[in-house]
Order: C-alpha cells, then sequence, then structure tokens
C-alpha cells in the first residue's frame, strides 16, 4: 500500500490523507475541493494553528510576526517566496502575535520575526530574525 500524509485543508482546515505518489500532482481537499498546496503561506489563527501543528504530517515551519515590526515585512516577500519552493515538502504559516498572544506566550516567542518548526506536534527548531531567501532555506531543509 502507498504510504500517505494528512495534509490540513489551508481553505478549511479540513484533514486530507493524500498518498505520497500524489504529492506533487496537485491535490485538492476532499470536503472543499481548493488546493492542499497554493504556494503561499496559510495564516493562522488560534483554532487553525492548532489543527495545522498538530495535525499535518509534514512539517510546519511558522514564521510569529506582527504588523508594526520592521523586519517581520521585510521577511515576508522570502518567506513567501520560500512557501513556493518548499511545498509539498513543508507546510509554510504565519501567525500574528498580535492577534494571537496567548500562543506566542505559550511559545515564549520574545521577538519576532521568529520562526518555529514543529513536527508531528512539537517544535524541533527555531530562529529568531529575519534572514535572506538563501539562508531561510538552507535552516528550513535542515528539518526535512
Amino acid at each position: 500500500m502507498d504510504e500517505s500524509k494528512l495534509i490540513v485543508c489551508p481553505e478549511c482546515a479540513a484533514i486530507n490523507r493524500v498518498p505520497l505518489s500524489k504529492m506533487t500532482e496537485s491535490p485538492k481537499c476532499g470536503k472543499c475541493k481548493s488546493p492542499l498546496f497554493t504556494g503561499h503561506p496559510v495564516a493562522l489563527d488560534g483554532v487553525r494553528f492548532e489543527k495545522h501543528i498538530g495535525h499535518n504530517t509534514i512539517p510546519v515551519v511558522v514564521d510569529f510576526w506582527a504588523d508594526w515590526c520592521g523586519p517581520c515585512k521585510m521577511m515576508a516577500p522570502v518567506f513567501e517566496r520560500a512557501a513556493r519552493e518548499l511545498e509539498p515538502s513543508f507546510r509554510l504559516a504565519k501567525l500574528d502575535t498580535e492577534a494571537e498572544q496567548h500562543i506566542a506566550s505559550r511559545y515564549n516567542i520574545r521577538s519576532i520575526p521568529t520562526l518555529v518548526v514543529f513536527k508531528a506536534g512539537r517544535e524541533v527548531g527555531r530562529q529568531s530574525g529575519a534572514m535572506d531567501y538563501s539562508s531561510l532555506l538552507r535552516w528550513i531543509r535542515n528539518y526535512a
């Protein structure tokens, strides 16, 4: 039997089982029919954060950011570009620390931007500060 991955839909947050052989074939959500990989970071709120971190079986890289943060704004296009490059091996997501202060506090986010890699619901890597594109890709790929 073909091994599969659980992928949370970026649109409706339904959990989808996707065979590995279909991961690069533009899989769609079984519930809402939206693409499971859009080439863009997924915007997370508290509920969506828990679902994506807890149920995706691919690593999830979360950019903890805020709208008032200059380095966050500088890094946003780099993170966006990385999403296009790294899907479907990774899910890239963004969490606004101003809107979701309880999550930022729970993960002890003290400076932004802070990137955190989650695997199977657990934090496996963290990097604070803005990065250029090649440094970001190299850092994320360490967690493949």
